[in-house]
């Protein structure tokens, strides 16, 4: 096991990345087999109320991997709550006559930042000293023009009150990827090696290509990968393929079959069968059926937003091929 592993979290990009998605990570982890993961970026309090759900994506893969080898997951960030701060700082610039500039050169850096994280990315490149630099120089940046402190959310305070705190510590980082810098110079030896694709990571970069559904894209070949895969997630990506063809009954049998499979995880699937289930149950006149899968979503201790308003709105009307959006 190595003494400390630290990896960046690219959150919601992730799913653009084949050679950094999440199961790249959990091939990262598995090798290193650490005691302990370490979540820096994140607060204890975000952590026992499921508030990372809306924080950051990759752990919906993450914690089912560290509950299931009974690692522990430490969650680091004791002052998390400044990070508010930085929203509060440019609600206030929105609001002062003079704001407008302030926030045009805002968006310049967030844009700077955006465009760095749809690049392809390899770990061999998010470890790299030109990556760390890139990152750092829109952080810096950003802070010149507006202040280390609320305009930041007091990021520099915060990683170095846990790289403070992993003193001494063994296990594997996980960091937002503007809070990574910090903590790769504070620990040089913990940035990741070099890694082989895995099976498991092609399977995962052709699920989150289906999740990114496009016209351009082949899919038919996306759906014979899917069937080859044939798990919860994929067969229910493939039905998605099939009602964005217009083919709602081909949807329809294979969410049949989803539902008679364990779909409980990735944590946000539930949300997503129940929701669509319940629109293709409208579309074959099956609307008692439909209701009960609409409430489905509903019951759920938690479902994504996007299914919640699905279901909602299948309560009031029943679905029509025209709502698909």
């Amino acid at each position: 096991m190595v003494r400390m592993l630290l990896l960046p979290s690219l959150g919601p990009f992730h799913i653009l990345h084949p050679r950094y998605n999440a199961a790249t990570v959990l091939a990262i982890l598995e090798r290193a087999r650490p005691e302990v993961l370490y979540l820096a970026s994140l607060s204890p309090e975000a952590l026992e109320t499921g508030r990372w759900r809306e924080e950051d994506p990759l752990l919906f893969h993450v914690l089912p991997w560290a509950e299931e080898r009974g690692v522990p997951v430490v969650a680091l960030d004791r002052e998390a709550h400044l990070k508010g701060e930085a929203e509060v700082f440019r609600e206030a610039l929105a609001q002062h006559p003079l704001g407008k500039p302030h926030l045009e050169r805002m968006a310049a850096f967030d844009q700077a930042l955006l465009e760095l994280l749809k690049r392809p990315l390899t770990l061999e490149a998010l470890a790299s000293g030109e990556f760390l630099e890139k990152i750092r120089e829109i952080y810096e940046g950003f802070a010149q023009a507006f202040g280390e402190g609320p305009a930041t959310g007091f990021r520099k305070r915060r990683m170095a009150q846990v790289a403070q705190a992993l003193r001494g510590k063994e296990g594997a980082v996980l960091a937002e990827v503007l809070d990574y810098p910090f903590l790769a110079e504070a620990f040089p030896g913990a940035l990741p090696k070099p890694h082989e694709p895995t099976e498991a990571e092609r399977e995962r970069a052709l699920l989150d290509r289906a999740w990114q559904l496009r016209e351009e894209d082949d899919w038919a070949g996306l759906l014979e990968g899917l069937f080859a895969i044939g798990s919860p997630e994929a067969l229910y990506l493939a039905a998605q393929i099939y009602l964005a063809a217009g083919e709602w009954r081909e949807a329809l049998g294979l969410m049949e079959e989803v539902f008679r499979m364990d779909f409980g995880r990735p944590e946000y699937l539930p949300g997503y069968v129940l929701a669509r289930f319940g629109q293709l149950l409208d579309l074959a006149g099956e609307r008692e059926r439909a209701l009960r899968a609409y409430k489905g979503v509903l019951a759920l201790s938690w479902a994504p937003e996007e299914a919640r308003a699905m279901a909602q709105a299948g309560l009031r009307t029943p679905f029509r091929l025209g709502h698909l959006s």
